[in-house]
């Protein structure tokens, strides 16, 4: 199987670091595309607009980029690779849109994250468009996809991993008054359900952000970003 990836960003990082490309597809704007695309001796095809245009319904940019399905890693095989002393994961319990996702492996490529943890069922997956939003961030986080969350947490539990949830609960403290030196997963549940009952029962303790204005969320990957840049300034101090 195969997906379409598009947009310049997106498909440069794809041309640097990916091995599952099969064909380039390039307008004659994005001639360095094309110089990339020789270097690496991977195929590509010069094309019209209206030609991708029909690849695509997105903003491509004059560039799309058609790749073998983007890997997913074995939790192991993760865990294994993870060489300091504090790891971090984050876990996305029920994340659904995939603009969502694109914007959360773009922060967690940012501030270091050693891995993200998808629900099987109930989640939105890897796809272009999610490409597309992490701006190229998909080909160097690593994703693990579980088949039961509340039980991979229980085995990160007796691996050392402490879970920390991201949820407005009677026993949620302000994110600030978190101690974060220590291996841990962050849990970011989606915007209209939160974290689900059978996951933050597995959760060593509930955070949350201060909401001073009329709404009483913020959108998952904003809440995302706001935690894990949190918890690098703690552990810089």
């Amino acid at each position: 199987m195969s997906e379409w990836i598009y947009g310049k960003n997106s498909v440069k990082a794809a041309l640097e670091t990916s091995k599952r490309i099969q064909c380039l597809y390039v307008d004659d704007k994005n001639k360095d595309l094309v110089d990339l695309a020789i270097k690496q001796k991977i195929r590509y095809k010069m094309v019209t607009k209206p030609v991708l245009d029909k690849m695509v319904s997105g903003l491509h940019q004059g560039v799309v980029c058609e790749v073998l399905d983007y890997p997913l890693y074995e939790l192991d095989i993760i865990l294994r690779e993870v060489h300091k002393e504090y790891p971090i994961l984050v876990a996305l319990d029920g994340i659904e849109d995939p603009h969502n996702l694109g914007a959360i492996l773009r922060i967690a490529d940012a501030t270091g994250v050693d891995g993200i943890l998808l629900p099987k069922n109930r989640s939105v997956g890897l796809s272009g468009t999610v490409a597309k939003v992490s701006t190229g961030a998909i080909e160097y986080v690593k994703v693990c996809e579980v088949t039961n969350l509340a039980s991979t947490l229980e085995v990160l539990k007796k691996k050392g991993f402490w879970i920390v949830a991201l949820e407005l609960t009677q026993n949620a403290v302000s994110y600030t008054s978190m101690k974060y030196d220590m291996p841990l997963v962050l849990v970011v549940g989606s915007e209209g359900k939160g974290v689900s009952r059978l996951v933050l029962e597995r959760s060593d303790f509930q955070v949350k952000l201060p909401m001073v204005g009329h709404v009483n969320s913020l959108n998952a990957s904003v809440s995302c970003g706001i935690m894990l840049y949190e918890i690098i300034k703690y552990r810089k101090e």
